[in-house]
């Protein structure tokens, strides 16, 4: 998905009452398409972020972008077969596998499939608000403290320049490290494995924030669940 079609997307979601703007009411979800990819559901409402995340941006980012992520990946299983009996981690971590013909579409589908997922689960609600245990030592060990690594990492997410990512990994050498990716790539192309990570697309924000991206990481910090955060850690070291 393009930046043009993110922005129809997002021009899409002024067509509701008021009420769907309230969370009452909302634009009808596109139907989900047959095939082995579904589109994985939020797990709590879509309100349960507010005020830092907006319930009319978790609606349409879930329902709308996310699902154009999974639906494009079931138009690709006639095309590759193995695309659906592979598992995702496998694929994206060694892109140079899939044939040339589908690689792109695979990496920005898959991608967006998997790096969607992962952002649900990280901000479900509740949880600890800081890390601690394993995590925050490391985090402490590596950035000097939990300040310094939200400073460095925010940092990446306004530098990375137009859509992406940006990511608290632990790396090939088992450290943690920082690093962005563009569009929907992941961290596991290149070896490593994310801890947390915030997606700058236009549309993670654009309804509420407009093109104010650092406002955007400012509210998302306060929505970071950290006892996901230490989950994805001990699964990446172990």
């Amino acid at each position: 998905m393009n930046r043009r079609e993110s922005l129809a997307l997002i021009g899409s979601a002024t067509v509701m009452t008021a009420d769907a703007v309230a969370g009452t009411a909302v634009a009808q979800t596109p139907p989900a398409s047959g095939g082995p990819f579904r589109l994985p559901p939020l797990g709590y409402g879509y309100d349960a972020l507010e005020a830092h995340i907006d319930t009319a941006t978790m609606r349409l980012h879930h329902d709308f972008h996310h699902a154009a992520y999974v639906k494009a990946c079931n138009d690709l299983v006639p095309r590759w077969r193995e695309l659906a009996t592979t598992p995702a981690e496998r694929i994206l971590a060694d892109l140079d596998s899939v044939p040339a013909a589908v690689r792109d579409p695979v990496r920005n589908n898959l991608g967006g499939d998997w790096n969607h997922t992962f952002f649900w689960i990280l901000m479900t609600p509740g949880g600890s608000k800081q890390p601690s245990g394993e995590l925050g030592a490391a985090i402490d060990s590596t950035f000097g403290s939990y300040s310094g690594m939200t400073e460095q990492l925010t940092s990446a997410a306004l530098g990375r320049f137009g859509s992406g990512w940006a990511w608290l990994v632990v790396n090939k050498g088992r450290e943690l490290a920082i690093i962005s990716t563009a569009n929907q790539d992941t961290p596991l192309a290149l070896g490593a494995r994310p801890v947390i990570g915030v997606d700058v697309w236009e549309h993670a924000y654009y309804l509420k924030h407009q093109n104010r991206r650092p406002e955007y990481l400012k509210a998302w910090w306060n929505v970071v669940n950290w006892d996901k955060a230490l989950a994805n850690f001990k699964n990446a070291m172990a």
